[in-house]
């Protein structure tokens, strides 16, 4: 007894119903193929590497740390328009923005600037709209193989400014970090 179905892909099956011997019901034939298949994976070449003295290769899209830019003076390009915070699909980032005061004219490149910068890296899931979003390229996800360095307490998961932010002799030496594509 056979019935014909039709899948979402369009295609025609043909399912039978028909009654399995005693063989069959035992399915020795199908633990026999699962054991071949197991048994030829133990004599394949291993896929292992000798961590921390080999590395692999990184990705080309690969995304690293994050990190807040300076600009060439040592002054912060994020001016909290918050679009980061609105691109981000797993809500990671938030901030909030406070007027720029005239003796702070050195540290900040607008009238306003991001007085609380935050993300959250037990959130982030490191896609890089963040980066896109930013009209001042004042985010970048760097190269940096460590992502985010293990910790015992949520708290320290939290990155604010003084973690993110760009040190000033990289800003002023006009070094640029290795930055993702």
């Amino acid at each position: 007894m056979s019935i014909e179905t039709i899948s979402l892909s369009g295609r025609k099956k043909e399912v039978s119903n028909k009654k399995m011997n005693f063989w069959e019901s035992l399915y020795l034939v199908a633990i026999f193929k699962g054991l071949m298949i197991t048994i030829r994976h133990l004599f394949k070449r291993k896929v292992t590497i000798k961590y921390p003295e080999e590395t692999r290769p990184l990705s080309p899209v690969y995304r690293g740390q994050h990190m807040l830019m300076r600009d060439e003076e040592g002054r912060e390009r994020c001016t909290a328009c918050g679009l980061c915070a609105l691109s981000c699909p797993a809500e990671a980032i938030t901030m909030k923005a406070d007027e720029r005061k005239p003796e702070e004219k050195h540290l900040y490149r607008e009238e306003k600037y991001a007085s609380i910068y935050e993300i959250n890296m037990l959130r982030c899931i490191f896609c890089g709209l963040c980066e896109e979003a930013c009209p001042k390229q004042a985010i970048y996800l760097t190269k940096s193989r460590v992502m985010v360095k293990s910790q015992s307490n949520r708290e320290d998961f939290i990155y604010g400014k003084e973690k993110l932010l760009m040190p000033l002799e990289m800003a002023i030496n006009n070094t640029k970090p290795q930055m993702a594509n």
